[in-house]
């Protein structure tokens, strides 16, 4: 695309939130303007209207005494209150894709679950897709329907959110969830990923992982993998799941999030026997 594509693009059918709202907003600029101008800039809606409906947009996303803090400065609102704003400039066009680059970091726990609770509620309002970027796993169980784990700039494993944190399948996912404490955990150490991430610059051959991979062949060391299939939605690139792989036992919080899985499985299967059966007694 020409850089005047990507423009009409941006901001139009495709937003973005920032993780640090202060360095997203113009300093000199009244917030009502900031979250008017992708309307005028995009849509060509004339200023009156365009504030109009940035007021609106306001009150969507729960800034309160919208009426009278329109006209305010961004270093006049707390942090949270940023975010809104920020979203608000992102979902004033509808977009049909919006990015949020961890959105919630800079702010505090009380503060993040109010801002995810109001992309949940926007999200449902303007039927747009989120793609939600974060290293927060916590976050990504509660947001997602679909994830997909990056290793090395590249994604490694992806499926719906209880393929991957119940049957994880990649090495890399294993070592991700291993770590994240549970209401299980009772203080014993948790197990971590060793070493470091490599050199993008100066990338390894084969696998990235490989390195760090207690479960490497060694073929990892010397041909990517492929993504191999485990289900019409869930997808692994490693080389355990070639047909010819030796079997490796994954490592026990994987193996109690498997057995999780399963029984969860069960219990929608006899959910959907049990709602066929009443459906058939009540059409006798």
């Amino acid at each position: 695309m020409s850089q005047k594509e990507l423009e009409n693009l941006r901001g139009a059918q495709i937003a973005q939130i920032f993780q640090d709202p202060m360095t997203s907003l113009d300093p000199t600029m009244r917030i009502g303007r900031q979250i008017a101008e992708p309307l005028m800039v995009h849509k060509g809606v004339k200023k009156d209207k365009a504030m109009a409906q940035a007021l609106e947009m306001m009150k969507l996303v729960g800034i309160t005494d919208a009426e009278h803090r329109i006209n305010d400065y961004p270093h006049q609102f707390s942090g949270g209150m940023r975010q809104r704003i920020v979203i608000a400039i992102a979902l004033i066009n509808y977009p049909e894709i919006l990015i949020a680059d961890e959105p919630t970091t800079a702010l505090d726990v009380t503060i993040q679950a109010q801002i995810l609770d109001l992309m949940r509620e926007l999200q449902d309002k303007i039927s747009t897709s989120i793609i939600f970027i974060t290293h927060d796993l916590g976050v990504v169980a509660g947001m997602a329907d679909r994830v997909a784990v990056m290793y090395a700039g590249k994604i490694v494993e992806y499926g719906t959110v209880d393929e991957i944190f119940y049957n994880p399948k990649h090495p890399y996912t294993w070592g991700l969830l291993s770590s994240m404490p549970t209401l299980d955990t009772n203080g014993e150490e948790l197990p971590s990923i060793p070493g470091t991430p490599p050199d993008l610059l100066d990338p390894p051959a084969g696998d990235a992982f490989a390195a760090r991979n207690p479960y490497a062949l060694k073929i990892d060391t010397e041909k990517e993998p492929p993504f191999f299939k485990v289900s019409p939605t869930h997808y692994a690139a490693t080389w355990l799941l070639h047909p010819d792989a030796p079997k490796v036992t994954p490592p026990i919080q994987i193996l109690q999030r498997q057995e999780q899985f399963a029984k969860l499985q069960q219990q929608l299967a006899d959910a959907d026997l049990h709602h066929q059966v009443q459906e058939q007694e009540e059409q006798q």
